[in-house]
């Protein structure tokens, strides 16, 4: 907006704001002296102020709050009258002879609250009413802001289960229908404003929407909030109108809001048990939403359900929660051809923590993971994104905090395909984290096999990448990295002295790769664990008649002459 129209603009509210208070001090000048009729007048004409086109969504917000104030203490007014033996219902009636629809829609909202309340109708009859009669306001901007306002003067009168106004059997269903009906109207008047204006204005009027979001979001807040709202209806009826009203907007902003609000305001147990028909809607979005977003917070808030109690976790295979999350987020990815790679790793991620949650034992689901990272990984090399390279750290340590036990991450066939596409200074620090965890949880690699997968992980810290150790910072560092391997070395241990053998032929082969910066540090603790082999047979071996006397210390004793 030019300088000037900001200027124009604050004109324009600061009139509005002059003649609401003007008008509101007429009116409270007439309520005090209980003339109705002028009350009325004079909080009419105030309300006109709301009939503006010439300010921004921001600035009318403010101009309607100031109305909102005054609207509360006419409410007030006219509980106080129906107290006084006013009958509500010819009160009800006077408000719609109110000249403007705008004003006189607005007083219908507020004296209607306070026909509600008084319970001379039913809830639901009245709700049909005010619902119906806003349509009579289509200008997106005033429509919003009027059913926002009626939303705010119902939401703690609805025919609820166990609420006040619960009439007869089936009113929480009329409940349902009017906050639905209410979001739906407000959801059109939203989208509608897309597209009033100059193109050029697009991205500002963008920006005008995301500032109104909440005004509709409320609605699916009043409706998780009903009561009455069971599993069963949730299912057959609210999800469905909702995710109709999503799906058919076709709008990108609506679209990406209203699924995430749905995420974070119905219960997990309800996501869970209609995730088919969550994840069906997700294909049917705009290209150019977040899908990732949505079904990531989706993930996050399984994960932590599944989290709180194991009693939950009958329910997740019941339903087959991973197959389904595993094939909405295939087809998102087939979907998005150019989605960047940290996109997809974040899914992945997300879909990992969620299994780690609710199938702990099941390492195929997580080998399966890393396998589909993998498929996307190739021919991309070393990453260069440092996002995707973030996330990646995350996929490979999950496992690793979660089972606290190397061996496991050693059973996944995938895990070392993933890390071979990170950069060289993330893989030796990946190789890092591998060591600290077999270092704090004292686990016992025990076989040549897993020795020999453990140190194809941690080449980066084994071998010279693309080391540059001048400076004095990474001397430091060096030095703690080679130390942590030289304890690891120590810890390597086998009962069978074949099988230790093994494992000290397969260390000697990757530190001797090292150089010479590393082997004063890798080389000391081999030969100490290799003389601890050859201490342990001697002490068998006194024991032991000459012809069954170990062959293993001379071939121990040859090695170590070629490492020295």
């Amino acid at each position: 907006m030019t300088p000037n129209g900001v200027e124009d603009e604050e004109k324009f509210l600061a009139s509005g704001i002059a003649g609401i208070q003007q008008n509101a001090f007429h009116m409270h000048r007439a309520l005090d002296s209980n003339n109705l009729k002028d009350a009325l007048k004079y909080s009419a004409q105030m309300l006109s102020e709301l009939r503006t086109s010439r300010l921004s969504p921001h600035k009318y917000y403010e101009l309607y709050m100031r109305a909102f104030d005054e609207l509360r203490k006419l409410e007030m007014f006219f509980k106080e009258e129906t107290k006084r033996g006013c009958s509500i219902v010819e009160l009800y009636e006077l408000v719609q002879h109110a000249g403007n629809i705008l004003p006189r829609l607005y007083l219908l909202c507020t004296v209607g609250s306070v026909y509600i309340k008084s319970k001379e109708a039913p809830a639901k009859d009245i709700l049909k009413d005010l619902v119906e009669m806003c349509r009579g306001i289509q200008h997106p901007l005033r429509g919003l802001f009027l059913r926002s306002y009626l939303s705010q003067v119902s939401k703690d009168k609805l025919p609820d289960i166990g609420s006040e106004y619960e009439g007869d059997a089936d009113t929480v269903v009329d409940a349902v229908e009017f906050v639905l009906q209410n979001f739906t109207e407000m959801n059109k008047l939203w989208v509608r404003m897309q597209h009033q204006g100059p193109a050029q204005e697009k991205k500002k009027r963008e920006k005008e929407r995301s500032e109104l979001r909440d005004l509709v979001g409320k609605n699916l807040h009043v409706l998780s909030q009903i009561e009455g709202i069971d599993l069963e209806m949730y299912k057959e009826t609210v999800l469905p109108r909702i995710l109709e009203q999503v799906v058919n907007c076709k709008d990108e902003i609506a679209q990406g809001y209203l699924m995430d609000c749905m995420i974070q305001v119905f219960p997990d147990e309800y996501h869970l048990q209609t995730l088919e028909t969550l994840l069906g809607a997700c294909p049917q979005l705009q290209p150019s939403v977040d899908i990732k977003m949505v079904l990531a917070r989706l993930m996050e808030r399984l994960s932590n359900y599944a989290a709180l109690s194991t009693d939950v976790l009958p329910e997740f295979f019941q339903v087959e929660a991973f197959a389904k999350l595993n094939s909405a987020i295939g087809k998102v990815i087939e979907a998005q051809e150019d989605m960047p790679i940290a996109g997809v790793v974040t899914l992945y991620s997300s879909l990992l923590t969620f299994t780690l949650h609710v199938h702990p034992d099941r390492l195929d689901y997580v080998d399966q993971i890393l396998g589909a990272c993998v498929k996307k990984l190739s021919g991309k090399g070393k990453l260069k994104d440092s996002i995707a390279t973030k996330q990646i750290v995350a996929l490979l340590s999950a496992p690793l905090e979660k089972y606290k036990d190397i061996d496991t991450a050693l059973k996944l066939s995938n895990y070392p395909h993933v890390m071979e596409h990170l950069d060289d200074t993330t893989s030796k620090e990946m190789a890092n984290v591998l060591v600290q965890t077999i270092l704090k949880n004292k686990t016992c690699i025990a076989t040549d096999e897993k020795v020999e997968s453990l140190f194809e992980l941690m080449k980066g810290l084994i071998r010279d990448l693309d080391e540059n150790l001048h400076d004095e910072f990474d001397e430091e560092d060096f030095k703690e990295e080679q130390n942590s391997v030289s304890r690891l070395i120590q810890m390597l241990h086998n009962d069978d002295p074949e099988e230790m053998l093994k494992i000290i032929c397969t260390v000697k082969k990757h530190i001797v790769t090292g150089g010479p910066k590393r082997l004063p540090f890798t080389v000391p603790p081999l030969i100490f664990n290799s003389l601890k082999l050859v201490r342990r047979l001697q002490n068998q071996d006194e024991n032991a008649p000459e012809e069954e006397t170990s062959a293993i210390p001379k071939k121990i004793f040859q090695i170590l002459n070629q490492v020295i």
